[in-house]
């Protein structure tokens, strides 16, 4: 969950920056994150299909694996970062350096931390061990996003772009050659390696290009303190929502095999593929929550609703060709390889209707400046999945997991806000839109249906 501080932050962007370049920003950005989407998506298809259930259920395993520590290696900066690079631009040089020097310790930690689990989670199987250590190492090279802190503070996600789209798109046209040369399943690590080492090294050119200030970089024991306070609750924070969403895999991994894992990551990827476009939605549509607050309850409550129905309505759009359909995509997609997966591609695109209901709930918690509800209802979702995997994964394989992944977030994101005074409209709102047809109706009433279809 992004911090408050941060939203407050965006709320300055539009104080200090024309809307103009705001507009061109935003565009920048969502360009970004649908040809990424939109690319990685089809390319993970034939990549699929090539490395079959198994080889591509390690890899799957192997990056699930690794997101567990990824929490570690974040340090929970990116809003606090960003934040500050906003309220102290003259400050930079200390902010950025010393924020480029925790994520690079924090990154060195998680890689030790990750390697060190799964010598004792599988031992002997130096294959795994060799896969982690790839795959992790890249969470060290992470560390340099410290300079797309900057050019999200200044609206300048163009240059993001730039220092990513080279090495990405180099890539890419590696990964294909992979593929048609019949390339080890190493190889395809490898790559998600060098792609991150690609990115680091195009932020640095791309930070020094427009500031001409890399050499002075400089390392703050005091903003050291100040980074690590704000940020070390996120770090708890950044696990649990980790656990919360890739604990499945590991669990698959460690209690079937990975053959298993490849046929449920199959269908999860095709499940959370949409996320990307109404997250942005939502983003784009924050400050008018912010501004409904301010008019009168009514209003706001009115808004929230509105943003509950959309996002339900088209999790439903989406959710039920594919629940109707699911072993034909299955097959057309992946090939009969993978027909397994079709049953947990059923029950796992459900999950999609919780997760855009908790987003919007997300959202106003930062509005009401309510985070350590949403520290408990992610605690709260990762537990109830361990345990749900415990008892269903050992029954029913992968499908247990997608079983447990839904309850997970009907807990999380839903029944946990019914047991709070605070949070009760919310469920009642979250209740209301995802009856579908109160939802329907009221989006009608306002004409917003018509723009979805």
């Amino acid at each position: 969950m992004l911090c408050t501080p941060f939203w407050r932050s965006k709320e300055s962007f539009g104080r200090r920056m024309p809307l103009r370049k705001v507009m061109r920003n935003t565009g920048w950005m969502l360009f970004d994150k649908i040809f990424r989407q939109g690319t990685v998506f089809c390319l993970n298809i034939w990549i699929t299909r090539y490395l079959g259930p198994e080889k591509f259920g390690l890899l799957s395993y192997a990056t699930a694996f690794v997101s567990l520590f990824m929490a570690v290696a974040n340090l929970g900066l990116f809003g606090i970062v960003t934040r500050d690079l906003v309220k102290y631009p003259e400050s930079r040089n200390e902010i950025i350096g010393t924020a480029l020097l925790l994520k690079i310790v924090g990154g060195l930690t998680a890689v030790v931390l990750a390697v060190t689990t799964i010598h004792f989670l599988r031992p002997g199987d130096t294959f795994s061990l060799y896969l982690v250590v790839i795959v992790s190492s890249g969470m060290i090279f992470q560390a340099f996003e410290v300079f797309d802190f900057w050019f999200l503070s200044q609206l300048q996600s163009k240059n993001s772009f730039w220092a990513n789209f080279p090495g990405f798109l180099l890539i890419i046209l590696v990964k294909i050659m992979l593929v048609v040369t019949g390339a080890p399943l190493s190889a395809f690590a490898w790559a998600t390696f060098f792609e991150i080492v690609l990115a680091a090294m195009g932020f640095l050119f791309m930070y020094h290009r427009t500031t001409g200030e890399l050499l002075k970089l400089q390392f703050s024991l005091a903003w050291t303190k100040m980074l690590l306070k704000d940020s070390f609750p996120l770090v708890f924070a950044g696990l649990m929502m980790m656990i919360y969403t890739r604990i499945d895999q590991v669990m698959l991994g460690q209690m079937t095999g990975d053959g298993v894992v490849g046929v449920y990551s199959a269908a999860a990827k095709i499940a959370e593929f949409w996320y990307v476009l109404p997250t942005m939605l939502l983003q784009s549509l924050y400050p008018g929550i912010i501004a409904a607050k301010n008019i009168n309850s009514s209003t706001y409550a009115n808004y929230l609703q509105r943003l509950f129905d959309s996002m339900a309505v088209a999790s439903w759009l989406f959710a039920l060709p594919l629940c109707l359909f699911a072993g034909s995509v299955i097959t057309l997609l992946y090939g009969k390889a993978y027909v397994g997966a079709a049953t947990v591609l059923s029950v796992y695109v459900m999950s999609g209707i919780f997760v855009m209901v908790g987003h919007v709930r997300e959202y106003w918690v930062t509005v009401e400046n309510c985070t350590r509800f949403s520290l408990y209802s992610t605690s709260l979702g990762a537990l109830v999945n361990i345990i749900l995997n415990l008892i269903l994964i050992p029954r029913y394989g992968a499908v247990g997991a997608a079983y447990a992944t839904l309850f997970a977030l009907v807990a999380g994101s839903y029944l946990m806000n019914l047991f709070s005074s605070q949070t009760r409209h919310i469920f009642r709102m979250q209740t209301s839109a995802i009856m579908l047809f109160p939802a329907i109706l009221r989006l009608s009433k306002h004409g917003v249906l018509k723009k979805m279809i």
